[in-house]
């Protein structure tokens, strides 16, 4: 069996004899998994446990009517049911996770050994400050590097994710509005190439959103945008790298304008991965911008994180900042400056977004990250996320349509469109073949403005081998589809699940276990 120029291995020919059926439906070592429900017995449980005293139940009528239904397992029953789920999950320590927008790097193990430190692990938000000196110290030297690195003038820490961050933005810029007495401003300018959580940010704070267009080469209208610029602009908010994962060359120019017409620029800093080390937002004129923990400074994904959000703020913004935060004192010591405390030193803060101070285990990650690489490393980050997504481009622009593949080099992610497939193959016809060659699918339909859009972010963290294999499984998969390929339809074949009508299932999913009527399905 060879492999064509195209890298696309052919199937052999198919057997005469049918294949073998399991009587257990696994396949090897790829097990077969029931729902909890069907393993365990709702009627039993697995630990022998007392019955419980009578007592009067003071719950009136909002006390159960029936047994709550859950299944009773055994400890190994338990253990390998979830254990047998796993393996059907796809993880970035598995293999190249190329969804695009979402920096989906590998998490340096050094980091997780230092957030579970008990010093940063096993303290409480409400212990007194003085006996949390070490943790208030990380999250201050941590401000200390994102504003060093953004040149910015201060930074708020509080905000648990990127929308957050967003929303703490655009807060900060309503105070500062409000306090000169323009309140009236109530419309922020969104570019098509920016993050969708944008406009759905401006929209939440109160304000309406108008759209900006972009070029032909997938970066905001200058001209466009500053035609708009008005005094009930409040602001513009622009993603960069944008979505198109281009630079916003024109963004100081934008600033000035903005900054002419009264309004402030909030960039969505989601993409920093791709310029840290080598752009400050500060000198391009930025006034808020938030950094995602979680995406640039490596820090876990999902159930491995929870997210953090920290919002660099610029001179202007910065007295109208959340509280709480951390302030140095001349003797060294730390306090966390909150209402109580914040005095007539810090009266224009908007307030207060969350219990408590932010996310301690994504900081000291954070931290850790930053301090490992340095300088020098941070730098390299970027440069490597850049090299590795224009790798990407070229190596399957003969295959894909690369929309803005004329714009010049990338940044830090590649897209190609679902244009010159064959009649009637879609971009998610190349996603499902992707999993049966082993790879989580890249984004799929996203930014908007690009018609069946495949997103690849490869970030830094990938060696050339690792890129080369995922590279010559899509161009199998892209030769099919254009091609005409049938089998792709039905694809993923060898994924647990087949093909699954995913609109349905988000539609009218079925959230509650019924036991199965088995003399119905005997008739």
């Amino acid at each position: 069996m060879t492999i064509n120029a195209s890298g696309w291995r052919p199937e052999a020919p198919e057997s005469s004899a049918a294949k073998p059926v399991t009587f257990t439906g696994n396949k090897a070592l790829m097990l077969e998994e029931a729902l909890i429900f069907e393993i365990g017995d709702r009627h039993t449980t697995g630990v022998d446990i007392a019955e419980a005293p009578a007592g009067k139940s003071r719950l009136g009528e909002l006390g159960r009517a029936s047994i709550i239904g859950l299944p009773g397992l055994s400890e190994p029953e338990a253990v390998r049911h979830y254990t047998r789920l796993s393996r059907q999950n796809y993880g970035i320590d598995l293999g190249f996770f190329p969804l695009g927008s979402c920096t989906m790097k590998h998490n340096p193990r050094l980091n997780e050994k230092m957030a579970r430190l008990p010093g940063f692990a096993d303290i409480h938000p409400l212990q007194p400050v003085d006996t949390v000196q070490g943790a208030l110290g990380v999250i201050h030297e941590l401000a200390h590097w994102l504003i060093t690195l953004t040149g910015m003038h201060a930074v708020a820490m509080s905000p648990k994710a990127g929308a957050h961050g967003e929303l703490c933005g655009i807060l900060a810029i309503k105070a500062a509005l409000e306090a000169r007495g323009q309140g009236h401003r109530k419309v922020i300018l969104v570019p098509e190439s920016a993050h969708g959580t944008n406009p759905a940010t401006a929209a939440f704070a109160g304000y309406n959103v108008e759209d900006i267009p972009a070029t032909p080469e997938g970066r905001v209208d200058t001209a466009a945008l500053k035609a708009r610029l008005g005094p009930d602009v409040a602001g513009v908010m622009i993603t960069n790298p944008n979505t198109c994962g281009l630079f916003e060359r024109d963004l100081k120019d934008i600033s000035d304008a903005v900054h002419a017409a009264g309004g402030f620029v909030y960039c969505d800093g989601a993409n920093f991965n791709a310029i840290v080390g080598r752009v400050r937002p500060g000198d391009l004129g930025v006034d808020a911008m938030h950094i995602n923990l979680h995406k640039t400074f490596s820090t876990p994904h999902g159930g491995g994180g929870p997210g953090s959000g920290p919002v660099v703020l610029s001179e202007a913004l910065a007295p109208f900042g959340p509280l709480p935060f951390v302030a140095k004192q001349p003797d060294g010591h730390l306090l966390l400056i909150e209402e109580e405390t914040a005095g007539e030193d810090h009266p224009d803060s908007f307030g207060r977004m969350v219990a408590f101070h932010g996310q301690m285990g994504m900081f000291t990650r954070a931290l850790s990250y930053i301090m490992s690489h340095g300088a020098d490393g941070l730098r390299q980050v970027a440069e490597d996320a850049v090299l590795n997504a224009n790798y990407v481009l070229r190596s399957l622009q003969d295959v894909l349509d690369a929309p803005f593949g004329h714009a010049g080099p990338c940044m830090h992610e590649a897209l190609f469109s679902d244009a010159g497939l064959a009649d009637g193959f879609t971009t998610l016809d190349i996603a499902k073949g992707l999993i049966d060659e082993g790879f989580h699918p890249m984004t799929m339909y996203f930014p908007l403005v690009v018609h069946g859009a495949m997103l690849i972010e490869p970030t830094e963290t990938e060696s050339k081998a690792a890129i080369d294999q995922f590279v010559g499984a899509l161009r199998s998969v892209a030769t099919r589809a254009k091609a005409g390929d049938a089998a792709l339809k039905s694809a993923p074949h060898f994924a647990p699940r087949a093909r699954l009508d995913e609109t349905l299932a988000a539609r009218k999913p079925v959230l509650a276990w019924k036991e199965p009527d088995l003399e119905a399905a005997a008739e």
